[in-house]
């Protein structure tokens, strides 16, 4: 039985739906394989603009399987799909994620949330950097979350492992932002509307900038943005975009409304 459940719609709006409930979704073998496969989609088939991230049940992600990986503590696990091309599929993709963070995110799951470019969380949930606890540490997805917050508020979730609420997790800029959660897919769908009115393109250069231009040295960064800037204005996409605008219809990217 699948794990991660898959759904494609006319608009090319991807979901994948972490359908794991009874085991709070947590990133075992097989789980994470079919995201992997799931994510790795999402970049190839030029039919998809975007995908939204969701699960099934009262939790998100609880993190590493940690059962699982008891029982194989003594076993190869050299066959095991790799975590990290799962972090990097989903901060690499040229498409955007969309996060409809429906439950609990803890550990290796509060990464997974803060991994996808726009989240939305259960504002009542629970997050946390709960490795310590068991004796690990928030390793790989410290690469993640480490840039998003202040030093303080860092060490002192990573060191103590406490439990905090969604709404904590947005103030903290680990996500975008929280809400009750009978309203994620009001809130979902505002932000996959306003995705599928840009450029498929424009989308794809923007996620560079934000994940480059942070990382380059200020001269490094104008030469590489204008660039990209004059590569953009020569495309084809902005050539329609900007007809589009003078002549004030839709742009061909744009979904029908019939």
């Amino acid at each position: 039985m699948a794990l991660v459940r898959t759904e494609l719609d006319s608009r090319g709006v991807f979901t994948v739906t972490l359908a794991d409930p009874d085991n709070k979704n947590a990133l075992g073998r097989q789980l994470t394989s079919e995201l992997i496969a799931a994510v790795g989609r999402v970049a190839e088939d030029p039919s998809i603009r975007l995908a939204v991230l969701t699960n099934e049940g009262s939790t998100f992600c609880a993190g590493a399987d940690l059962r699982e990986r008891s029982r194989r503590s003594e076993v190869d696990d050299s066959s095991d799909p790799d975590p990290l091309a799962l972090f990097r599929g989903i901060l690499d993709s040229p498409k955007p994620w969309v996060g409809a963070i429906a439950g609990h995110a803890v550990a290796g799951g509060l990464g997974l949330a803060a991994a996808v470019d726009i989240s939305i969380m259960d504002e009542a949930a629970k997050s946390g950097f709960t490795e310590v606890r068991v004796g690990v540490a928030p390793a790989m997805i410290s690469v993640i979350c480490l840039p998003k917050m202040t030093a303080g508020r860092a060490a002192d979730a990573m060191l103590r492992g406490y439990r905090f609420s969604g709404a904590d997790a947005a103030t903290m800029g680990l996500i975008t932002t929280a809400v009750p959660r009978d309203q994620i897919d009001l809130a979902v769908d505002e932000v996959v509307t306003d995705l599928l009115l840009a450029g498929p393109e424009a989308l794809t250069a923007t996620k560079q900038l934000l994940r480059r231009v942070p990382n380059l040295e200020r001269e490094e960064a104008f030469g590489w943005t204008s660039d990209l800037s004059a590569e953009r204005f020569e495309s084809a996409e902005a050539a329609e975009g900007m007809a589009a605008f003078r002549e004030r219809r839709a742009p061909s990217w744009t979904p029908s409304t019939d």
